[in-house]
C-alpha cells in the first residue's frame, strides 16, 4: 500500500492507544504483520517535553519505518511546535488526535472535543501542515461529537483542503465513547467525498470482520486497537486472510508463551524493573484473558513485584497449559473470538 509517501507491506494499522502503543508494543505489532503503528499521543505542551513519560513516548530507537507520532492539543501554535519538535526527533509521519474521547482530554478541548469547533479544526490542521512541510500529516477523528452531530464528512473535507495526507475514522461519536457497535455508514460516505486515503477503525476483531469493513466502506485500510491487546498476531491473521481468503490456524500455546516472554523482556528493558513490572501486568492479563485457569492466575500475578517472580508465574501458567494441549484452551463461557 502507498501511504503518505511510504510503501507499506499492507493496509493494516495499529491504532494509537494511550498507555498501550509504546515502542515495545509497536515493534511487536509490526513484527506480527502491521503496516503502520501509531504512537501514543504526545502532548503539545512544551513544558512537558522533558518529562520521563513524554520522552518515552517520543522514543523510536530501532523502530521499523515509518515512524508515526500522534500529537494532541487545542492550540494551533502549540500543535505546530509539537509537530516540529517530533519531526526533528525522527517522526516521519505526524498524526493529529481528534478522536480521543477521554474526559481529561476533552475537558481541555483536545481530542474528539475539537470536532465541535470546525473553524478551530481548520486552524490547527493548517498550522501543523505548514510547520512540517517535509513531513506528511495525518488525522484521526470520530464520526461526530454525538449522534445528532455526525460531522465527519465536513471534517474530512477540511482535512483534505488543509493538506492532510490521510484520515482514520473511528466508527463512533465522542458521546458513544466505546459503547455500542461501531457504525460504518459514515466512513463509507466520507470515502466518496475525498481523494486522500481513508482508514476505517472500530470493532475490527477478526480477519472476516476486517474484510467486511473494507468491502462495505471502500476504505483503503483498517485500523486495529483493542483487538490487538494480548493478540498481536491478529495482524498476520488478517493479512493472510485478505491475501488468500483462508484462515490461519490459531497460534500454539508455545508460540503465545514465547511472544509474551519476548514482549515482557522489551517492557522491562524499556521502562526499567519497577515500572516495567507494573506495565507488564496488563499485557499479561490480555495474553491470558479467557484461558482456562486465568482468573486465579491474574489475581496471583498482580501481587508480584519483581521480574523474576513475574516471569516464573508466566512460565508456570503457559507450561501447565502446554502439558495438557498444544492449542489454547478457553473457559467454556468465554468465546474464543472475544479473547483479545
Amino acid at each position: 500500500m502507498q501511504f503518505a509517501g511510504f510503501t507499506l507491506r499492507n493496509n493494516l494499522f495499529v491504532a494509537p492507544m494511550a498507555g498501550v502503543t509504546d515502542r515495545p508494543f509497536r515493534q511487536l505489532c509490526k513484527k506480527m504483520g502491521a503496516g503502520v503503528a501509531v504512537s501514543e499521543m504526545v502532548t503539545s505542551n512544551s513544558l512537558l517535553y522533558g518529562s520521563a513519560k513524554t520522552q518515552r513516548r517520543a522514543n523510536h530507537d530501532g523502530e521499523v519505518d515509518p515512524i508515526s507520532v500522534q500529537i494532541a492539543g487545542a492550540d494551533p501554535a502549540m500543535m505546530a511546535e509539537a509537530a516540529r519538535y517530533n519531526a526533528d526527533r525522527g517522526a516521519q509521519i505526524i498524526d493529529i488526535n481528534m478522536g480521543c474521547p477521554a474526559k481529561k482530554v476533552c475537558n481541555v478541548m483536545a481530542g474528539s472535543a475539537l470536532m465541535q469547533d470546525e473553524p478551530l479544526v481548520t486552524r490547527i490542521l493548517e498550522a501543523v501542515v505548514t510547520a512540517v512541510p517535509n513531513t506528511p500529516v495525518t488525522l484521526k477523528f470520530r464520526t461526530g461529537w454525538n449522534r445528532e452531530n455526525r460531522n465527519a464528512p465536513t471534517i474530512a473535507r477540511i482535512a483534505e483542503e488543509s493538506g492532510i495526507r490521510a484520515i482514520a475514522i473511528h466508527g463512533r461519536t465522542r458521546a458513544d465513547q466505546y459503547t455500542g457497535d461501531a457504525e460504518y455508514d459514515t466512513i463509507a460516505h466520507v470515502k466518496t467525498l475525498v481523494r486522500i486515503p481513508v482508514i476505517a477503525n472500530g470493532d475490527i476483531t477478526t480477519p472476516q470482520k476486517a474484510k467486511q469493513v473494507l468491502d462495505y466502506t471502500g476504505a483503503d485500510g483498517v485500523m486495529i486497537g483493542r483487538a490487538a491487546q494480548g493478540r498481536p498476531w491478529i495482524f498476520r491473521e488478517i493479512e493472510h486472510y485478505l491475501a488468500t481468503g483462508e484462515l490461519l490456524a490459531p497460534p500454539l500455546v508455545t508460540e503465545i508463551h514465547r511472544v509474551c516472554r519476548e514482549h515482557l523482556a522489551d517492557l522491562y528493558d524499556f521502562y526499567g524493573e519497577e515500572t516495567g513490572v507494573k506495565i507488564a501486568r496488563k499485557h499479561i492479563s490480555w495474553y491470558t484473558k479467557g484461558l482456562v485457569g486465568s482468573a486465579a492466575f491474574r489475581r496471583m500475578m498482580n501481587q508480584l513485584g519483581d521480574i523474576r517472580d513475574q516471569l516464573d508465574a508466566v512460565d508456570g501458567f503457559f507450561g501447565a497449559l502446554a502439558e495438557h494441549d498444544s492449542h489454547l484452551r478457553y473457559e467454556d463461557d468465554f468465546p474464543q473470538e472475544l479473547a483479545a
